[in-house]
């Protein structure tokens, strides 16, 4: 009965993932195409975020596919080997396409270099932007900025083959320790790809312009906690029955530390600026601090809805059971 159920939990978590991945994919397909037949992939055939997109559907992909023998050979500890694998797929699937595929836009240059741009701005904007002297220099180019690029794409890797080894964990051992904090993370992770997902379409409405509306404000906001939060629920999964730093302090000053590496990245993409939610002095820089109030808030908001979750999993536990 139970490797039955197992049996359908593989199935319908490969059906699933093939689905959600399909247009990454396709986009990867159809850049390959356009570099074999022109040489080069034009601005308007270009498929939005195709890296780290791609790249990160095929580490899923070699992930998933991986879950039964990683859990045959260890199965205590099969998540580490199956993310050691995913992460190295991503990164040399990433370093592949960035290094190795052109844009055609004035001249010809590496997809790493235009997927900065669009970190920026939107790609149907690109041409009709006015930059000014604060804004990203193409030709200034510095692969420091892929600090979030990188941190995004992992998070993502990490918390969503999380999910899917301990559900199939629990499956195989009946153990259900872990279940409330895997549904978190399931939530969690979702959630965050969704925003993910969306920022790709439409760079959450930004202009190009540092200040920007109150609707990219909000977005951006929720975007960085989630981040945030997906990074410490992953931690807290792991270390429930540990001391309350351990399982609780520690994911939220994670949570918070992660964020606070998001704003760096951010920080570095913009030359040493960062976006501006509104005027005033909760939201301009502290003297030579860049970081604003309004952003020190978030990154707090991060580690305390952390600090939140991990304290209830660490009230609640979900009792062990064998069956």
């Amino acid at each position: 009965m139970k490797n039955n159920l197992l049996t359908k939990f593989y199935i319908g978590m490969l059906a699933g993932i093939v689905v959600t991945t399909a247009y990454p994919i396709y986009m990867g397909i159809s850049l390959l195409v356009h570099m074999l037949r022109d040489g080069a992939i034009p601005i308007e055939a270009y498929p939005k975020y195709v890296i780290p997109y791609t790249p990160i559907a095929l580490a899923l992909i070699v992930g998933a596919l991986l879950v039964p023998l990683f859990q045959k050979l260890t199965e205590k500890k099969a998540l580490l080997p199956g993310a050691a694998v995913s992460v190295a797929v991503f990164f040399l699937t990433e370093r592949f396409m960035e290094t190795r595929i052109l844009v055609q836009t004035q001249e010809l240059v590496p997809l790493e270099s235009w997927q900065m741009s669009l970190c920026y701005v939107p790609p149907e904007m690109y041409e009709t932007r006015t930059w000014e002297a604060v804004d990203v220099l193409l030709g200034g180019y510095s692969p420091a900025f892929k600090l979030h690029f990188y941190l995004i794409s992992v998070i993502i890797i990490l918390s969503l083959l999380n999910c899917i080894y301990g559900y199939a964990k629990m499956i195989r051992t009946g153990d259900k320790s872990r279940k409330k904090a895997l549904i978190i993370q399931t939530v969690t992770s979702l959630s965050f790809l969704g925003m993910c997902i969306w920022a790709c379409f439409t760079a959450f409405y930004r202009t190009g312009e540092i200040m920007v509306s109150a609707v990219s404000a909000v977005l951006m906001t929720v975007f960085f906690v989630l981040l945030g939060v997906t990074t410490g629920v992953f931690l807290a999964s792991f270390t429930l029955k540990k001391r309350r730093f351990l399982s609780v302090t520690l994911p939220a000053i994670l949570a918070a530390a992660t964020t606070l590496a998001m704003y760096i990245g951010e920080m570095i993409l913009l030359s040493g600026n960062l976006y501006r939610f509104g005027s005033g002095v909760f939201f301009n820089g502290m003297g030579k601090l860049v970081l604003a109030p309004v952003d020190l808030y978030v990154i707090i908001a991060s580690g305390g809805i952390t600090l939140l979750i991990a304290s209830a999993l660490k009230r609640n536990p979900q009792r062990a059971h064998k069956s």
